[in-house]
């Protein structure tokens, strides 16, 4: 069964059940000490692209904004395992044109990373792709607040709605995660390892 370790901030790993292991904007928390078989950047601000932190396995597959944007649109790509496809994401921090956000599936799972955005167009496509996970932003300096998150939760009807990037400058915030009101929420604190099912 895959496996998520949510790094804190905007940071994951995942690992799938085959041993292949994925890191998703790399730069907070914990956890770096696999080498990578892929590595997501959804943008290039600092605080989602330290791939210095990564050691890679031969053959390790890195889709930055700039190949998950190359053509002029969003890209879908096959790397160890697992299917990744660039969606939107943006707000007036962000430009369209320079950050994306991902839906990764493996192991029968499919997980959405919002990155940094706000609420987008596509979204209103999501809840027919059937998401189990819906990793959502909200800290509301950046990017969209817990409340547009939450609009955003009720738009893509993901199994598990879990808050993410919820302090600027910090890994995780309980009191924040809980006043996410979206529906089906799942707090995973920073540092903590679930199932994927």
């Amino acid at each position: 069964m895959a496996r998520l370790l949510y790094q804190g901030h905007g940071s994951f790993r995942v690992t799938s059940d085959s041993g292949k292991v994925a890191y998703i904007d790399p730069y907070a928390g914990e956890g770096y000490d696999k080498p990578a078989d892929l590595v997501l950047i959804s943008h290039q601000h600092g605080d989602h692209n330290q791939l210095g932190l990564i050691t890679r396995n031969a053959g390790c597959t890195v889709i930055s904004n700039a190949e998950a944007l190359a053509g002029g649109k969003h890209n879908s790509f096959e790397a160890a395992g697992m299917s990744v496809e660039a969606v939107e994401a943006s707000n007036k921090n962000h430009r369209p044109d320079e950050c994306v956000g991902f839906i990764l599936r493996l192991d029968g799972v499919a997980a959405y990373f919002s990155c940094d955005t706000s609420k987008t167009g596509q979204m209103a496509g999501f809840k027919a792709l059937g998401l189990d996970y819906a990793f959502l932003c909200g800290d509301g300096h950046y990017n969209m607040g817990l409340d547009e998150a939450a609009e955003c939760a009720e738009l893509i009807g993901a199994k598990n709605n879990v808050p993410v990037h919820l302090k600027p400058g910090g890994l995780f915030d309980r009191a924040i995660a809980e006043s996410f009101t979206g529906p089906n929420r799942l707090i995973i604190e920073a540092g903590e390892e679930v199932k994927l099912s």
